[in-house]
């Protein structure tokens, strides 16, 4: 037995024993009685235990603290308070002991000294809602690709592609780092190393999944991105988990539908699983969340150019920290202002191709660039998309452009040789979707152990 079927369930179990095997949330004791605040992690709805006097044990019952691991015996039945149901206790089991200075007391602790608790902070109930709706949003992803004929690809983590620039990727060795074999020319000689080459830790699956869009047609990944990206910012890490569809035969109007129908179907599902959740994080998170994301699965994306965000941000009677530029990229107040403006998600297309990756089409102009951003209200750039270039020659040459070494991915080059298509895809950072569910405003709070700048603790 636990929680969550006597919750699903607790109308057949009034009058029936149960037994449970969970935590002490909380601990409140009277002379004759005492309350019991239950929890064992499989529902985010705790279960109140009563016991009294007469059981034969109760002065050591008494005596559990807050942490502690129990086992309880007893009755089901109606409660008189708040919640629908309690249970009278018959016998209650230590089954490991905590102390009294057990650091998660029943009450309310700073989001910075959670971070310095990161291996109990899940018991808490704030990382209770921020991790169950993490959970359930990893599944609804899989289940919208799953449902829509995508094929899952396992990209590598360690590769010799660079596609983010290598001065953004963690370089991998199997080389003694205090005894580094040189070359006649002085530089490390790599071809000692255990894969013969300067490798990495992944910056994005992007290049790895094209290869197999032009074979599966539609794909994705999900999994760990790496950074080497020496931010301190709430919204950067350099250890996250990114969503990478790539599908062919797909231009830039089509990705646009897809991101828009996907995201849509997560914030939906996750309002429809995690209610309770939602509803603490709207409470003591960010009021009116509930509402945002409800907003959001019945809006309308709204698609506007880069050039037309600019001209409605010259416009508009603000005073800028920074100026909107036609060359340049948009700030935070800028993404705030458009998705207030426009009252909802906007979708900005046709960047200048000169602040865009190399990979992407550029477009008849050959000033911009088939690329899409979307911004939402309150989390700003929720995803990152294109439609790569399919002509050999241009991406060649852009490549080369932009000091990308093209010898290290012919292999990427001649997708385009090889029965190459029109083809789109997209990043969404999950992090940042986490923070958009659950209105959680630093990354560090919606990843379990994040690895950030000068933090790598665990």
């Amino acid at each position: 037995m636990d929680s969550r079927e006597l919750l699903k369930n607790k109308e057949e179990y009034i009058g029936k024993e149960v037994t449970l095997k969970g935590w002490i949330r909380n601990h409140r004791k009277q002379k004759d009685f005492g309350f019991i605040e239950f929890s064992d992690g499989m529902a985010f709805q705790h279960i109140q235990i009563v016991y009294e006097n007469k059981l034969k044990d109760f002065e050591e019952i008494q005596k559990l603290h807050n942490g502690c691991a129990i086992e309880v015996t007893g009755k089901v039945v109606r409660s008189e308070g708040k919640q629908d149901f309690e249970i009278n206790a018959d016998e209650i089991r230590l089954l490991g002991d905590c102390p009294e200075d057990y650091p998660m007391q029943p009450k309310k602790h700073s989001r910075e000294f959670l971070r310095e608790q990161a291996y109990l902070r899940p018991r808490t109930n704030l990382f209770q809602a921020v991790f169950r709706i993490r959970s359930v949003a990893s599944f609804a992803i899989h289940d919208y690709f799953q449902k829509n004929g995508y094929l899952y690809v396992h990209t590598p983590l360690i590769t010799t592609a660079d596609c983010e620039g290598s001065d953004q990727m963690f370089k991998v060795t199997t080389l003694d780092l205090n005894n580094l074999p040189k070359g006649e020319n002085g530089k490390v000689d790599m071809s000692k190393d255990l894969f013969g080459a300067l490798s990495y830790i992944t910056g994005s699956g992007q290049l790895h999944g094209e290869t197999f869009a032009l074979a599966f047609n539609k794909i994705y990944t999900f999994g760990p991105t790496f950074r080497t990206e020496n931010s301190n910012t709430k919204t950067h890490a350099n250890e996250f988990w990114m969503i990478e569809p790539e599908m062919a035969f797909c231009d830039l109007n089509e990705l646009m539908d897809i991101e828009e129908d996907m995201l849509k179907y997560i914030v939906k599902y996750v309002l429809d699983h995690c209610g309770a959740e939602i509803d603490f994080c709207n409470a003591f998170v960010e009021e009116g969340l509930r509402e945002r994301l409800e907003k959001l699965v019945n809006s309308s994306f709204t698609r506007v150019t880069h050039k037309e965000v600019i001209d409605i941000l010259k416009q508009a009677k603000e005073k800028w920290e920074f100026e909107p530029s036609y060359e340049g990229d948009i700030a935070k107040e800028h993404e705030k202002y458009i998705t207030d403006y426009f009252g909802g998600p906007v979708f900005i297309t046709n960047w200048p191709k000169d602040i865009k990756a190399w990979y992407m089409k550029t477009n008849s102009d050959n000033k911009t660039v088939a690329a899409v951003d979307l911004q939402v209200p309150g989390a700003g750039e929720l995803m990152g998309g294109s439609q790569r270039e399919d002509d050999y020659d241009v991406l060649i040459s852009r490549a080369k452009e932009m000091g990308v070494d093209t010898e290290a991915i012919d292999w990427y080059m001649n997708l385009r040789r090889f029965g190459g298509c029109v083809h789109a895809g997209f990043g969404m950072g999950f992090e940042r979707l986490i923070m958009y569910l659950t209105g959680i405003e630093n990354i560090r709070d919606v990843i379990p152990y994040p690895r950030t700048p000068g933090n790598c603790d665990y």
